[in-house]
């Protein structure tokens, strides 16, 4: 059973690796997508992957979250060969210890923003009152709290990303995967929402694989990579 209030025991933060990549490559068809990706992720670390369109950096990100199989190479959670997990174990792996965010929410929109958010929880057993009270605490810390028995169609673009993240994070994974995560806000929402959301994690000692093309968004974390026609390239970040 996750309980809520672990996540918020001070800045003790383990700085062990979590995720890595080791010569990842992928392939549709004959076409490489993937060539090489050499890539490390300690707990509570944000890494940015940035590139065009079609660079293959949403393809990397899946391979990192292991809905793609690699062609070669590896990819370690916790020191786990993802290609070497079947596929209930790898399900299993990505409902208890991953969250991911996407571009446009993707919400139900027949539940409450409530129900939405606590949703992991629900998935893993817990029971629905106190999985609730867990994900309407995170709403809270994402200024959503009085609207936690609204309906998406009720809320914004901005505050749907927001009901996102929380159901991203509200059963503490140790990995979020984004995939363009403030893509289809104005700048102001997707600044604020970035900031909630970084702030968020990395209080709970959660890593987040950000894809973007957005260099702003990018600046917000701690390590930088490019991807440039399949090729994962790191980037050193500018003294301040």
């Amino acid at each position: 059973m996750v309980v809520w209030a672990r996540a918020f025991q001070g800045n003790n933060i383990n700085t062990s690796e979590v995720l890595s990549a080791e010569g990842v490559e992928l392939f549709y068809g004959e076409t490489p997508a993937v060539r090489h990706a050499e890539l490390l992720l300690r707990r509570g670390e944000v890494a940015a992957i940035t590139g065009q369109s079609g660079s293959g950096k949403s393809s990397l990100l899946y391979c990192l979250a292991g809905v793609l199989p690699v062609a070669d190479g590896e990819v370690r959670f916790e020191g786990r060969v993802l290609g070497r997990m079947d596929d209930e174990d790898l399900c299993t792996l990505r409902r208890e210890r991953f969250g991911f965010v996407f571009q446009y929410g993707e919400l139900l929109p027949e539940l409450t923003i409530e129900e939405n958010a606590a949703l992991p929880l629900r998935l893993l057993g817990q029971r629905k009152g106190p999985a609730l009270a867990a994900a309407g605490e995170v709403l809270g810390r994402l200024g959503l709290g009085k609207l936690r028995r609204r309906r998406p169609s009720q809320l914004s673009g901005g505050q749907c990303q927001r009901v996102a993240v929380a159901r991203a994070l509200v059963h503490q994974p140790a990995v979020v995967f984004a995939d363009e995560p403030t893509g289809s806000l104005d700048t102001a929402n997707a600044a604020a929402v970035l900031k909630e959301f970084l702030t968020l994690a990395r209080s709970m000692g959660t890593a987040v694989v950000l894809v973007t093309h957005d260099d702003q968004v990018a600046a917000r974390a701690d390590s930088l990579y490019t991807m440039r026609d399949g090729v994962l390239v790191p980037q050193a970040r500018e003294a301040t």
